[in-house]
């Protein structure tokens, strides 16, 4: 089961997205007819403050990873584990627990359900070195 302890281990942007990739398909369903009600928890005063714990937690970073802060976009906070009709209705304790939870922008969010490392920015899956950019340094 994937948990913050663990990925919290893999220093690298890449790494802790290649922990978290689910390989889903779009357009499968999820909660189908019953979409209201993940709507319904995600406006709950619960799941607020639980989102607020995990952003502060995570220090506004993309996958937690210090270096990609999330100042300019919407901040998505991710169940690492997905979450079920069954879970929300009964108010199950691990959709607010934040071993599970973490945050991410919209971009690495469907990467990570599609497993399509071309949804992440370039600059994610370059790893920089000093001078880099200056051929006459190099």
């Amino acid at each position: 089961m994937r948990n913050y302890s663990e990925l919290s281990k893999i220093p690298d942007f890449l790494g802790r997205f290649r922990y978290l990739k689910l390989n889903g398909s779009v357009g499968v369903d999820t909660f189908g007819f019953d979409r209201y009600l993940n709507q319904v928890f995600y406006r709950s005063d619960e799941w607020k403050e639980t989102r607020r714990q995990v952003i502060i937690r995570d220090n506004g970073c993309d996958l937690g990873v210090e270096g990609f802060e999330l100042s300019n976009t919407k901040i998505i906070v991710h169940h690492m584990i997905p979450i079920t009709k069954e879970q929300v209705l009964r108010r199950d304790p691990i959709l607010f627990n934040l071993e599970y939870l973490i945050s991410v922008s919209d971009n690495t969010h469907r990467a990570i359900h599609y497993g399509d490392e071309n949804l992440l920015p370039i600059t994610f899956l370059v790893e920089r070195k000093p001078n880099d950019q200056c051929p006459w340094k190099r």
